[in-house]
């Protein structure tokens, strides 16, 4: 029975691909929530340099306190503060490309959530970190105050335990 509900989950995801997107719109205005598709975001890439000292633990902290996007359901900017802090394996972002890469997010129609995820996943692939732990602290709008916070730890090589430095 056991490899009945596997099978059950892969034809439910294979099926959930081929539907179009959600297309949510709010009863009372009929406005169209709608997110900027991954395709369209036009974001700036993150580039990175070589750590020169792999194996040294190090913890790396970047605050942006000029976060910008736009929500999908009322088209107007949220602002945020976003906190990014990272251990380097073997690369490290450099800070110009982050600060382009954080301001092209002006245009972008996202919701909190998703926005914070998404940084979170561009920073792993582009610099491979330890460590990486994102929040973005959300200015109050209608009276809510949001902060949203997204980790990632690195799985330690097969080959071997992980070494871990202490400081």
């Amino acid at each position: 029975m056991a490899g009945n509900k596997d099978k059950s989950k892969v034809v439910r995801s294979i099926a959930d691909r081929k539907r179009p997107p959600l297309r949510e719109v709010t009863p009372e205005t009929a406005l169209e929530i709608r997110s900027t598709p991954r395709e369209m975001m036009r974001l700036a890439p993150l580039d990175t340099f070589e750590y020169e000292y792999p194996g040294s633990r190090i913890e790396i902290e970047f605050t942006s306190a000029e976060f910008t996007a736009i929500c999908p359901f009322s088209d107007f900017p949220d602002f945020a503060t976003l906190h990014i802090r990272y251990v380097p394996y073997r690369r490290c972002i450099e800070l110009k490309s982050l600060k382009r890469y954080i301001n092209s997010f002006r245009d972008v129609k996202t919701f909190h959530e998703h926005v914070i995820n998404q940084i979170l996943d561009d920073f792993v692939v582009a610099c491979d970190p330890l460590e990486c732990h994102i929040e973005g602290d959300f200015n109050v709008r209608g009276n809510i105050k949001t902060v949203i916070r997204a980790s990632y730890i690195r799985e330690p090589d097969k080959r071997g335990p992980a070494r871990i430095a202490r400081n």
